[in-house]
């Protein structure tokens, strides 16, 4: 079988102001053109039942609000914490600020605010979008023993995690593991890694890419999964954050792989 390689897998907008103005920029760039490649941190497969329909939704790795090709002083500021979730669509773009409701204005003003979450169409955004989902092959661990075993011999190892949501759509979502806790006395592993871009489907929620939320996944077992998720957290009456303070708990169907690079060569 495969998983992704994460190592190699990106995914690219294309920004071209002669052809489609931006509409989630905050400044008038020095150059009319950008390819903004970007590693994909996670995937997420939605399929559902009812319809059979599947999509797929990579979540890009963060990286800070820049000016792109100017000689000095490449910060914006304020700066903002910035990633992408992409498919071949839609995107939704995710801003964090020292404070929610920030007041960063768009460019042109007449955009008004950036927002901390913004979704779109991508034809309506952005000139092109690619995502370049590489494949590795690898072997599921089976057992505590195993999964212990390879992780202290530092094998890379790819998490996945597949539930059913409202009974009706099939969930699964793939991961690098970066930290994982390991016993080999008592035989106890606890995957605890993110980000992972996790859909949050709800009744008043029309598309899927709204529902996303960044988050972080711990488990160890096969059968339940916690993820913490990023959301709007009150410090006042008056100024929010967006931090990880929502504790979402699940039923779910945990694998882990051992990627095996050397049949590459």
């Amino acid at each position: 079988m495969t998983v992704p390689d994460f190592g190699a897998s990106f995914l690219t907008f294309r920004i071209d102001w002669e052809l489609k103005p931006s509409l989630t920029s905050s400044h008038k760039p020095p150059f009319t053109l950008n390819n903004a490649r970007i590693l994909i941190e996670s995937t997420c497969k939605i399929r559902d039942r009812q319809s059979g329909v599947s999509q797929t939704f990579v979540l890009g790795a963060a990286c800070k609000t820049e000016f792109v090709g100017v000689p000095r002083d490449l910060w914006t500021t304020p700066n903002a914490d910035f990633c992408i979730i992409l498919s071949a669509e839609e995107f939704l773009i995710l801003k964090s600020w020292d404070r929610n409701n920030k007041g960063v204005m768009r460019y042109p003003p007449s955009l008004g605010e950036q927002p901390e979450r913004q979704s779109g169409k991508v034809s309506d955004t952005y000139e092109s979008v690619s995502i370049d989902l590489r494949q590795l092959p690898a072997q599921p661990l089976k057992s505590a023993e195993a999964i212990v075993r390879a992780t202290l011999v530092n094998a890379p190892l790819v998490g996945r995690c597949a539930y059913r949501l409202h009974g009706r759509y099939d969930i699964e979502i793939d991961f690098p593991i970066k930290t994982m806790n390991a016993n080999e006395r008592e035989l106890m592993y606890q995957v605890d890694t993110g980000p992972i871009a996790l859909p949050a489907m709800s009744a008043d929620c029309r598309r899927w890419i709204d529902s996303f939320h960044l988050a972080y996944i711990a488990f160890n077992r096969a059968d339940w999964a916690e993820c913490i998720l990023q959301v709007p957290t009150p410090l006042d009456a008056a100024i929010s954050v967006n931090h990880y303070s929502r504790i979402v708990q699940m039923p779910a169907q945990n694998s882990i792989y051992k990627v095996e690079y050397a049949r590459q060569r």
